[in-house]
């Protein structure tokens, strides 16, 4: 038998790199998902984590349709070419696509503005609570990565939701060695982040291995923007210049997208993933603290939000 072995010498496994590991770790989280909730659903923006997720849940459900639909809460001020890339990769992907708008909250008047040019963005929690309701959803599976901001790193990777669709950071579970626990009341909720032990970085290296497409707004282009206290905002419609403010062109890129009113874009002239890999790489600011307007002020704050059901 040994000079068998000797002669026939077993094949050596491919080495695995730290993308194969994470992807492996994700798929697995999935799958938990799947397994132990009865009506989950996946949260899908058009961004490029939600796209990230699509990619993974390709990986564990396919030739099969996913286990779950995809559900967008839309603030009805998101780019249109980011809705227009959601609509259709859904469509490709030949699986359901449920879309509820904060706009619809507001008309049934469990969202209420301050003002008009209030942003919307943070009223999501409410619009995503009412579609949990609405559905009956047990688990919402998201894209949130622990490096955004310190509240998402406090996330277990199954992170317990109670009655009302609150956060409590001292109420999670453990989950040593890995294993997750989604057994939940009626009514109570498991928000899970296959991904949350990724970076940025991680993103974009993913997303160039696999090759997958992104909505334009994430690769550099010339835009209309002002200077507002340090960042860069978009002029739009829902964004115009204040008094004294002037216009310049700018080259400029999107880390992440979402609300117009809230998402800034970066100075860049990165046109390409590798371009902006190298970008990424070099960054010593997370994401959210460059370009997420919102998150600056205390009451629009990430924890209080995810406290107040946001994912």
């Amino acid at each position: 038998m040994t000079d068998v072995l000797q002669e026939y010498p077993r094949a050596a496994a491919p080495a695995l790199d730290h993308l194969d590991w994470l992807e492996a770790e994700a798929i697995h989280i999935l799958r938990e998902v799947a397994g132990q909730c009865a009506n989950p659903v996946l949260l899908f923006s058009g961004g490029k984590d939600s796209i990230c997720l699509l990619r993974l849940a390709e990986k564990a459900f396919r030739p099969g349709k996913f286990p779950f639909p995809l559900l967008h809460v839309d603030t009805g001020h998101n780019y249109p070419e980011v809705i227009a890339f959601r609509d259709r990769r859904a469509a490709e992907l030949g699986e359901r696509l449920v879309v509820r708008s904060v706009g619809d909250s507001m008309a049934r008047g469990t969202v209420v503005l301050k003002s008009p040019s209030e942003s919307r963005n943070k009223h999501q929690s409410v619009t995503l609570l009412e579609a949990i309701a609405e559905f009956a959803f047990d688990a919402c599976i998201g894209g949130a990565r622990r490096d955004e901001e310190k509240a998402r790193a406090k996330e277990r990777v199954f992170s317990f939701r109670d009655d009302f669709g609150q956060w409590d950071p001292k109420n999670q579970r453990p989950e040593l060695w890995d294993l997750y626990n989604a057994r939940i009341h009626p009514g109570e909720n498991i928000r899970a982040f296959p991904i949350s032990n990724w970076t940025e970085l991680d993103v974009w290296q993913y997303i160039a291995r696999e090759q997958l497409e992104l909505p334009s707004i994430y690769f550099a282009h010339v835009r209309p923007v002002v200077q507002r206290d340090g960042a860069l905002v978009p002029v739009t419609p829902l964004t115009p210049p204040r008094d004294g403010e002037a216009i310049e062109q700018v080259s400029v890129r999107f880390r992440t997208v979402g609300d117009i009113t809230c998402t800034a874009p970066v100075e860049s002239a990165a046109d390409t993933v590798e371009r902006i890999i190298a970008e990424t790489a070099a960054t010593t600011i997370t994401e959210r603290g460059a370009t997420r307007l919102d998150d600056q002020t205390s009451e629009a704050s990430m924890e209080q939000r995810k406290k107040e059901g946001y994912f």
